[in-house]
């Protein structure tokens, strides 16, 4: 499913349309065992490959606070489109807000 956090093809964070050096990558938002569940609501956002997405000091896979950010946002889209938080809880298994 195409992404309902943004129409646009750049980066989530920085709003760049290159992604530097690696280029855009997409990422979803909640990982693991909930990726499927990213993947099926559209819970997923482009980011600059190495600043935002794997190496970078304020890259979701290398800092907490980005990543339990971005969950956040990702679960607001999330009541705001499909359901409730409690709908949420039960497939996500877990409030970020």
């Amino acid at each position: 499913m195409e992404s309902i956090m943004q129409k646009e093809k750049k980066c989530f964070i920085c709003d760049s349309t290159t992604g530097g050096v690696c280029g855009l990558e997409m990422h979803h938002i909640f990982p693991g065992s909930n990726r499927k569940w990213s993947e099926k609501y559209g819970l997923k956002v482009w980011l600059c490959g190495d600043k935002h997405h794997r190496n970078g000091p304020l890259s979701v896979h290398r800092n907490r606070v980005v990543a339990d950010w971005l969950k956040a946002i990702g679960q607001a889209k999330f009541e705001e489109t499909y359901g409730t938080r409690d709908d949420f809880v039960r497939i996500f298994g877990r409030n970020y807000i």
